[in-house]
């Protein structure tokens, strides 16, 4: 099942190791580097899936889940939120905002394909 997927997040080591796990699970992906790289990628590509970080330069991960909600033609989009702020604080502004799920870094690999599995049967 070949799915869209867009990571965004400003971290290399980050990018390189979703992109192969993605790839690896046979999706097409994209990679957006800045919040707003990743909300024009949204825009422009209509994944099926976004892996979002929270902390990056120009808008942060939270910018570009409330755009992406307000946006009727993506309000259906499965958002990711991966960050390394875990706080219970954090995840609750990202679930709050309509985040589909939240996984704090470092993340165990085989955890976090599980749950992009999950969200996108959700599709």
């Amino acid at each position: 099942m070949n799915k869209r997927i867009l990571i965004v997040d400003d971290e290399p080591n980050i990018v390189i190791s979703l992109e192969f796990l993605m790839m690896r699970e046979g999706h097409e992906v994209r990679v957006a580097r800045d919040g707003e790289a990743g909300l024009a990628a949204v825009r422009t590509h209509r994944p099926d899936l976004v892996v979002l970080d929270v902390m990056m330069p120009k808008l942060d991960g939270f910018a570009v889940l409330e755009a992406v909600r307000a946006d009727p033609g993506l309000a259906g989009t499965r958002i990711l939120m991966l960050t390394a702020k875990g706080r219970e604080a954090e995840q609750n502004k990202g679930l709050a905002l309509g985040a589909d799920a939240y996984m704090s870094k470092p993340f165990s690999t085989r955890d976090l394909v599980d749950k992009v599995k999950e969200l996108l049967d959700r599709t």
